[in-house]
């Protein structure tokens, strides 16, 4: 029997982490904040990642690991797959997701400019905890990396850009 989070209930608590750890936590180090939103993230992304890979052989490149992210992990978190996985070939990926969940019911309005600069704080801040659960499944899977996230058209577009680190071996 599958266990699953209500959709509302996950909406609720990411909301909550992220007004505790910018408004009470760290209200005056918004970075600080960022950090402590992500590394849950991290312990999240990394804790699914062991158990979605569990009963699955070792991914042999990094691109099979990057196409389970999109396809399999991606619809286990969201109920959809990525709909879009660009890569340049040297490390860095950028995927997709045209009606990203967790940003859905963000308003999009800017007709007031004041709120709309605290407002895209706050939603730049609700991507650090999606970003922190890329980062950890990817570090699960072997792959040290950047999470970035662009939300330059909100809510159809959420762009995630992943920068492989690269590890000099002597």
């Amino acid at each position: 029997m599958a266990r699953e989070v209500s959709e509302s209930c996950m909406d609720s608590l990411i909301t909550e982490i992220v007004s505790s750890y910018c408004n009470r936590f760290y209200s005056d180090k918004p970075e600080l904040a960022a950090r402590r939103i992500e590394a849950i993230g991290y312990q999240v992304g990394h804790q699914l990642c062991e158990r979605y890979t569990m009963e699955r052989p070792r991914f042999s490149d990094h691109l099979e690991a990057i196409k389970f992210l999109c396809k399999d992990f991606w619809s286990e978190l969201f109920k959809k797959q990525i709909d879009n996985l660009k890569t340049n070939h040297r490390g860095t990926f950028v995927l997709q997701d045209n009606k990203f969940r967790w940003l859905s019911r963000v308003s999009a309005d800017t007709s007031v400019e004041s709120s709309s600069a605290a407002q895209d704080t706050t939603t730049s801040m609700l991507l650090y905890f999606p970003c922190g659960i890329i980062r950890g499944a990817l570090s699960t899977l072997g792959i040290p990396c950047a999470v970035s996230a662009d939300i330059s058209s909100l809510p159809a577009c959420v762009a995630i850009s992943l920068q492989e680190y690269t590890v000099d071996r002597e």
